[in-house]
């Protein structure tokens, strides 16, 4: 059932401002750097909705849920083009599938356990080692010299499908470091990712909206976790943007746009670590 909150019309025009604010930002930074717009879109959301005064043990909660269900359309389109292009990893993905859906599992249940100011403090915590390595890494950096196999490449799978889910991310933004770090082909590892977002994003969603299904507090047109609202303005904001950020990233200097991305990204991160500990 959909959940009603007494929101007043002032509310209602600000939060649909941010969700809207929220998908443009992210649709433009998934274009020019290749990262899922869920990394931008959990931040924005969480600030907009602290803004506008909602519990912050609903604010992350929901943020992510939300991020999750925008992720579901813009996934499925990325990855039918990396498909025609031959850059999907069919191989790869029928082994780790069943523990990325594991992990998502996982995620969700311990998201609907935990309380919001505890699920911020992990999105922090993962954020600004993704924020570091955006500005700081090199491409010549080495985990290993290929992808585990086996149990050790389960593991991954499980952790990219479990961490993704809770922060709201469609498993690109771990998964192609990771992969890249591992000696893959970058363009292979972000077709491969695009897959990613796919068997997270529909699960988690669903994961998300479970387990907040009767929360108290939530704004009008929530589905547990997820916003239908939000859905309705982040997904074609984010879908028409991208091409835009695509076309704008050869005009500008790819290293100095990830540094400012990455700062973007540390200090959204600090400010939420300082909310989740104060």
């Amino acid at each position: 059932m959909l959940h009603h909150f007494a929101t007043s019309e002032a509310q209602l025009g600000m939060l649909a401002l941010g969700l809207m604010i929220a998908g443009t930002a992210g649709g433009l930074i998934a274009g020019m750097l290749g990262v899922g717009g869920g990394i931008v879109i959990v931040p924005i959301l969480y600030h907009v909705l602290a803004g506008l005064g909602f519990d912050d043990q609903l604010r992350m909660h929901l943020a992510a849920g939300t991020s999750l269900a925008t992720i579901i359309p813009t996934s499925i389109s990325s990855l039918r083009a990396h498909a025609r292009r031959g850059n999907v990893d069919w191989a790869l993905l029928r082994k780790w599938v069943l523990p990325m859906i594991g992990g998502v599992a996982l995620g969700t249940s311990l998201s609907g356990l935990i309380s919001g100011s505890t699920l911020a403090f992990i999105f922090a915590c993962v954020a600004l080692p993704i924020a570091a390595n955006m500005a700081l890494g090199k491409d010549s950096w080495r985990l290993a010299n290929e992808l585990p196999k086996g149990l050790g490449g389960s593991a991954i799978a499980a952790s990219i499908g479990w961490l993704s889910s809770m922060m709201g991310l469609g498993g690109g933004t771990l998964g192609v470091p990771i992969m890249s770090h591992c000696n893959y082909p970058i363009h292979r590892a972000v077709g491969t990712a695009s897959a990613f977002g796919v068997i997270i994003s529909i699960p988690a969603t669903v994961g998300m909206a479970l387990a907040g299904w009767n929360a108290p507090g939530l704004p009008v047109g929530s589905l547990g976790y997820v916003s239908l609202l939000g859905f309705i303005l982040i997904a074609p904001a984010s879908v028409l943007m991208a091409p835009v950020g695509a076309q704008l990233a050869h005009k500008m200097d790819h290293k100095r746009l990830r540094t400012i991305f990455a700062l973007f990204i540390a200090v959204t991160a600090l400010r939420m670590l300082w909310n989740a500990v104060s």
